[in-house]
């Protein structure tokens, strides 16, 4: 269904739901009885004996095979036995490194399960994301992974960073209004927020209209995995070795037969003879050895955080000289900094304010007669952190990480490098007032109250009871 051509109103009767009530707790575990757990089913899931199976469809595997059984015939069986070593030696070193890349696969998935916040029976609670269905109100706030798709009943300049979908990088603005067109593709959805996507900007509240693998994501993950893996160009050089022993030794077979009849030998002991040449010429060890040296190279992946799933990949993944891609931010770290500052005539760059002597936490208390530039680019740095909506997070590491829109979160990891941390100054100057930005006035203003202290040492908004800071696109502000 064509969600997106709906009012929130007309979404919200579809599915039976309320937006402040949301679903009961009984109707919601009914849904998911019937639409299964949010999440993405992967098919290329397999059972331990398949995976085991697995290791002996390879020519050469099956070459050897063919060796042990000739050479059972012939009743060597030291050949028998040492052949059928190798070729369970190797397709225990192949199961166990498949098995164990499956289990970390599965625990990692286990462990990446966010939680959300819906409303349930006119109450909040917090869910993991695998036991939403349609019909949930999920409330949403910049820095949040959508759990599904939904359409948005609440907005409030809400912007999602959808290149996990579309590969564009620009956050996309959100309304409540339907869009005008038919069959919008989903990056003109706009009244919709989809799975897989981050909230980059603002806040609101969806109405999850689909999950799991009927999602736009899951359509995708879908089709990639109807594709049939393609062999590795190690499996295709070994499969390539394997045809053409297998064709040598048919003619040496056919070679000592032909001449030893002409010669009028026992065709019996011209057959064995030829046969056991042609095992002679099989290189029994060589399985095993691209085997080992293949999971030889997976654990030193594994020590750098690399995680193969197969043997063979190893190989392809050590060949690799460049990638080339299409380059729409989704490869680099995907953020924005500030390099310089530039008011009033005044130009510095980010590094150097860093670095020198005089910061401008000490310069925002100095007579400006004696400072004028850092006097001044210290109201722009407040300015920019104060009337802005991003937060800070400190990681386990300690390093400081900004949540919200990309331009947002440079500018208070900017103020924060000059020693103006956001949380200080919201204490210092309390917002109590804003216009949030609209695509149509490009500019967010909010309003905040000067304390008491602050008043009497700061020096640009000095005995001000409040402060109006506005910041946004060029035009918007000029006009």
């Amino acid at each position: 269904m064509n969600w997106y051509k709906l009012t929130a109103t007309e979404v919200l009767q579809k599915l039976g739901t309320g937006p402040k009530e949301g679903l009961t707790g009984d109707e919601a575990q009914k849904r998911l009885v019937k639409h299964g757990p949010n999440e993405l089913v992967e098919k290329g899931a397999k059972e331990p004996w398949r995976i085991f199976l697995d290791q002996f469809k390879e020519i050469m595997v099956i070459i050897l095979i063919v060796a042990a059984l000739v050479s059972a015939a012939l009743g060597e069986w030291l050949e028998v036995f040492v052949i059928l070593a190798i070729v369970i030696l190797n397709a225990i070193l192949g199961f166990t490194q498949e098995y164990r890349a499956e289990q970390a696969m599965a625990a990692l998935k286990k462990m990446a399960v966010p939680t959300v916040r819906v409303r349930r029976g006119g109450h909040v609670l917090e869910v993991p994301s695998t036991a939403l269905v349609p019909g949930d109100i999920v409330l949403l706030e910049a820095g949040n992974i959508v759990p599904a798709d939904g359409r948005l009943s609440e907005n409030a300049s809400l912007k999602a960073d959808e290149s996990a979908l579309t590969g564009e990088s620009e956050p996309v603005e959100k309304q409540m209004a339907v869009p005008d067109g038919d069959d919008l593709g989903v990056g003109d959805q706009r009244d919709m927020v989809f799975m897989g996507t981050v909230v980059t900007y603002g806040r609101g509240e969806m109405v999850v209209v689909e999950t799991g693998m009927a999602t736009e994501l899951g359509k995708i993950a879908g089709m990639l995995q109807d594709v049939e893996p393609d062999k590795t160009p190690l499996q295709k050089r070994l499969d390539g070795l394997g045809r053409t022993l297998a064709i040598a030794a048919v003619l040496i077979i056919a070679v000592v037969v032909i001449t030893g009849w002409i010669r009028g030998d026992d065709l019996e002991v011209l057959f064995l003879t030829g046969v056991s040449l042609a095992v002679a010429a099989i290189p029994e060890s060589l399985a095993a050895v691209v085997t080992i040296t293949l999971a030889l190279g997976g654990q030193r992946l594994l020590k750098r955080n690399a995680l193969i799933r197969r043997l063979p990949a190893v190989e392809t993944l050590g060949s690799v000289t460049t990638i080339c891609s299409d380059k729409t931010g989704t490869l680099t770290e995907n953020r924005m900094t500030v390099t310089i500052l530039d008011v009033a005539g005044n130009t510095e760059m980010l590094d150097t304010m860093v670095h020198r002597e005089d910061n401008l936490l000490e310069a925002r208390l100095a007579d400006p007669d004696t400072a004028p530039d850092l006097a001044a680019l210290s109201v722009l740095v407040r300015a920019g952190a104060l009337c802005n909506d991003a937060v800070l997070d400190i990681d386990e590491d300690g390093i400081v990480h900004a949540i919200g829109d990309p331009t947002e979160a440079a500018l208070v990891l900017a103020a924060q490098e000059l020693g103006f941390e956001k949380g200080t100054l919201e204490m210092e100057f309390p917002r109590v007032a804003e216009v949030p930005f609209t695509s149509e006035r490009k500019r967010m203003t909010t309003v905040h109250s000067m304390t008491p202290a602050v008043r009497e040492y700061d020096v640009p908004w000095r005995g001000a009871p409040y402060v109006f800071l506005t910041k946004g696109g060029v035009d918007g502000l000029l006009d």
